[in-house]
């Protein structure tokens, strides 16, 4: 039992430290290459801090633990709004200023909504999964779009811009920071699932509750860190942005690849319970971030609260069930 729960810890440690590499990697990469900062913004550093939650949902899959793989998008979504938007405004409130992110919360509710209707059944088919592998392309193909329309116009752009200003990083030690920390990633990813596919074994948990717990806040680490960063430089819509688009990545990507290589199978408690509080999360992020009754959009810190009390709740309803069983 020691070893399993020493190779969580270890396997999620490597985690985090390799994915905060591979991050800052693939932004100077990026940058050198020549892409926009919005560009950077939407899609490179909001999909590259869920790239823990990608590999260890493939690998679960690979090794016949889809409900891992499932329960890690969804639990790392939840986490995402709830612990990490809700402590970070805890810290300071946030300010809502990009257009960007606004047009990008209606797609990230369409994208939930996508998700119900394809657990109505019981199971998600390597057909479904790949319906969201297709969504994510295309949401790709329309931010390449849009960064090219905008410009350096929108907050996310020069929040990002600010960001890059102070990463000195050469292309060839982007790259080499960016293979080191991807193949980090896949290693110990291989150590965490196997850590915590054992331990739920022993403790006769599934491993969907173990997924939505703690593989979830263990993988959302790096958003952690990177969100908390861009609040000490007051980039908040950066921190925003973070966190829309690693879900977007979660709900499309994560699932996605995870059902083409295994189906997978559905409990009626996903739909019942973890859906409906990613979904209520998801709804309340963007009815704080777009503003209501001619209010601005930001995320106070009554409303971080509430975000985190309902992360609390839900994290502390799972823990209880699985003492009661």
């Amino acid at each position: 039992m020691w070893l399993p729960a020493a190779a969580v810890v270890v396997g999620l440690v490597i985690l985090v430290w390799s994915a905060e590499r591979f991050v800052d990697g693939a932004v100077a990469t990026s940058r050198h290459l020549g892409l926009s900062p919005l560009l950077i913004g939407m899609l490179v550093i909001g999909f590259g801090t869920s790239a823990p939650e990608l590999m260890v949902s493939a690998l679960s899959s690979l090794q016949g633990s889809p409900g891992l793989a499932l329960g890690n998008a969804y639990g790392s979504n939840i986490a995402n709004i709830g612990l990490i938007l809700g402590l970070v405004a805890l810290m300071s409130p946030l300010a809502v200023h990009s257009q960007v992110l606004r047009q990008e919360l209606p797609i990230l509710g369409a994208v939930t909504l996508l998700a119900a209707w394809q657990l109505r059944d019981g199971v998600i088919t390597a057909v479904e999964a790949g319906v969201l592998l297709a969504a994510l392309a295309l949401f790709i193909g329309f931010s390449i779009w849009r960064s090219r329309q905008r410009g350096a116009e929108d907050a996310l752009a020069s929040d990002t811009a600010e960001s890059l200003e102070q990463q000195s990083m050469s292309l060839l030690r982007g790259l080499f920071w960016t293979l080191l920390g991807l193949a980090l990633l896949i290693v110990s990813s291989r150590i965490l699932v196997w850590g915590a596919v054992d331990i739920a074994a022993a403790f006769g948990v599934s491993d969907l509750i173990i997924g939505l717990t703690v593989v979830a806040v263990g993988t959302s680490l790096p958003e952690l860190a990177s969100s908390i960063s861009a609040l000490r430089r007051r980039e908040h819509d950066l921190v925003l942005g973070n966190v829309v688009g690693s879900n977007l990545f979660n709900t499309l990507a994560v699932v996605g690849l995870a059902g083409v290589i295994t189906p997978i199978e559905v409990g009626s408690e996903v739909l019942a319970r973890d859906w409906w509080v990613m979904a209520l999360m998801t709804g309340l992020l963007a009815l704080f971030a777009m503003g209501w009754r001619g209010r601005p959009g930001r995320i106070n810190r009554y409303e971080g609260a509430t975000l985190l009390a309902l992360f609390v709740a839900y994290t502390g309803y799972l823990v209880n069930s699985v003492i009661a069983a």
